[in-house]
């Protein structure tokens, strides 16, 4: 028995010892890690996300009684013990939490009121989750979170939803419900990434491409590194990056930034002249939409290694021109290129978070014990490092 067939078995057990039932199974949805393609998806930009094997664990059973239960039995090894009850007639964006809600509860509940906004013959349920991907870390746990809620209810109701749609409503129910405005990587990524690939992703059409990806094979390791902190900046300034592409667009009447080719940089920022504070971002958007393309180059040519000074580069940008970044991560890349990483960049919205690094297998110890030496030298907290793996997209375990 595997380790994740474990897991389903103690999620099952939980259920049962919470709800006095046999749940109708048990549903996986994965964390992830973005190789490259940073604040580009709300942008109708390219990325390219890999799934962890850390995994947000659903086991439910649908209701006829119209009420909703949820329960979590914490995630990355946390003691949240924690139990609501909702009614989904009465699920409203605008309807302030009920006592004893928490904010993860928000995520599942959204998802229902995005299906059933949708249209789709959604009733109550009970789910119990548990997850053993990081919070806080940049990873993506609540785009897990709602991605093993959606593809469960996909099942009990036999809605038949293909993963893109799925993702979509995911995506609707974070905007819409929970009110962050994120674009669709992180749910797409959830639900379509495959076992040894990376995704390809073209945020517009949602056209994907599965592109191989064997590290292992290659004696190559991408090493996540968890900086463990997340400043109070990032609260709000998602949003703002966010407006602020949006009002470069505006400016030159184009649909998204997506739309200004590398050869149009020049003339599109200096008719950006007037617009305050919207050149860098426009800047970090146009060249982070060509690097992925060029790592693609680089994996389909089986040049894996020449990806790492794109990476780096990457991180640059959005220390420098997307200011997203923070003194944790820019630290996790200077001390692991200066021990021999290959390539290094923060992963996520920015503002604390992980970072990814690619090493040679040789080289990962030591790659990874300057990191920690070197957070210890500047009085950090001591980083989480493990390897990032690309793993399956969500699926049903039992």
């Amino acid at each position: 028995m595997t380790e994740t067939q474990q897991r389903a078995r103690r999620t099952a057990a939980a259920f049962r010892e919470i709800y006095g039932a046999e749940p109708a199974g048990v549903w996986a949805a994965p964390g992830r890690v973005n190789l490259i393609g940073e604040h580009t998806d709300y942008n109708d930009g390219f990325v390219m996300p890999l799934a962890l094997p850390h995994t947000t664990l659903a086991a439910a059973a649908p209701r006829t009684d119209g009420v909703l239960r949820l329960h979590s039995g914490g995630a990355d090894g946390g003691v949240v013990d924690l139990r609501v009850d909702l009614r989904i007639d009465e699920l409203c964006p605008a309807a302030p939490p009920q006592a004893g809600w928490a904010g993860w509860a928000a995520y599942p509940a959204g998802v229902v009121w995005a299906m059933r906004e949708a249209g789709l013959p959604v009733g109550g349920a009970d789910l119990h989750f548990d997850s053993t991907v990081p919070t806080g870390a940049g990873l993506s746990s609540s785009a897990a979170l709602e991605v093993a809620t959606a593809l469960a209810l996909d099942d009990l109701y036999a809605l038949g939803l293909d993963r893109r749609r799925l993702a979509r409503i995911a995506q609707h129910a974070e905007n819409a419900f929970v009110g962050v405005p994120c674009g669709i990587m992180d749910q797409t990524a959830a639900a379509c990434c495959t076992e040894g690939h990376t995704l390809f992703l073209d945020t517009r059409d949602l056209t994907l491409r599965q592109v191989p990806f064997d590290l292992a094979g290659e004696g190559l390791r991408l090493l996540a590194v968890d900086t463990r902190v997340k400043h109070a900046l990032g609260d709000g300034a998602y949003a703002e990056r966010r407006a602020g592409c949006e009002r470069a667009a505006r400016a030159l009447g184009i649909r998204a930034l997506r739309d200004v080719a590398p050869a149009q940089l020049p003339d599109a920022l200096a008719r950006l002249a007037g617009v305050p504070d919207v050149q860098p971002l426009v800047r970090h958007v146009v060249t982070e939409n060509h690097r992925v393309a060029e790592v693609i180059a680089c994996l389909d040519a089986g040049r894996p290694r020449a990806i790492g000074p794109l990476l780096t580069a990457g991180h640059a940008s959005l220390r420098d021109d997307f200011t997203v970044s923070c003194p944790e991560l820019d630290l996790v890349v200077e001390a692991a290129t200066a021990a021999g990483a290959l390539g290094a960049r923060m992963t996520g919205g920015g503002f604390g978070g992980s970072a990814i690094v690619l090493v040679e297998e040789a080289d990962a110890a030591a790659v990874g014990t300057a990191v920690t030496e070197a957070f210890a030298a500047a009085g950090h907290t001591a980083p989480r490092l493990f390897e990032a793996v690309p793993s399956a997209g969500a699926h049903r375990i039992t």
